[in-house]
């Protein structure tokens, strides 16, 4: 009998209003589409963007949904797109963020392989030292994800504390530098 395959969900986490930026990153021109492009050659079954301090339609075969309380920090986002993952029943959700431009589908590809042959199903991007995105996370450590954000701190404080994380170097593929200034 043949396993099916897992249903893996990207949640593209578009929904802060950049102010240190001086505008929405989902508004800057190229990145929606350089991050989707990224979650679907990456190997994800299909994208939710999750947005908040602007509005932008959705790419042609990605769901938009709004984080109501974006402005409570990255943890509205995380758990606005973990909800939609589990209706859409996935196994694994690929978190990615909308202001790493040269993140492409090679490393999200790579992160999410090293998901699927793990035991944890926990992996998560580096770049040299410095831990980044994409983030994968099997459906079975979800509920530990949402118990422990809130305001600014998402994902990353239950990463830090999980010791079975796969800590996927990607700085051959990408730098994984997030923009959080103009320049």
């Amino acid at each position: 009998m043949a396993l099916s395959p897992s249903i893996v969900v990207g949640v593209l986490l578009a929904a802060g209003a950049g102010r240190r930026y001086g505008k929405p990153k989902v508004l800057v021109d190229g990145w929606l589409d350089t991050a989707v492009g990224a979650l679907r050659d990456g190997g994800c079954t299909h994208v939710v963007l999750v947005l908040g301090a602007a509005e932008v339609p959705a790419p042609a075969g990605v769901t938009a949904i709004a984080a109501p309380d974006w402005r409570h920090g990255v943890s509205a986002s995380v758990r606005a797109g973990l909800t939609e993952a589990d209706h859409r029943h996935a196994d694994y959700a690929v978190l990615h963020v909308i202001d790493t431009p040269d993140v492409d589908g090679k490393v999200v590809a790579r992160v999410l392989g090293r998901a699927l042959a793990s035991r944890s199903g926990l992996a998560r991007a580096y770049f040299g030292d410095r831990p980044g995105h994409p983030v994968v996370i099997a459906r079975k450590h979800w509920p530990d994800v949402l118990a422990g954000i809130s305001g600014d701190r998402g994902a990353a404080a239950y990463l830090r504390g999980a010791p079975d994380v796969e800590a996927v170097q990607c700085g051959d593929l990408a730098s994984g530098r997030d923009f959080d200034e103009v320049g």
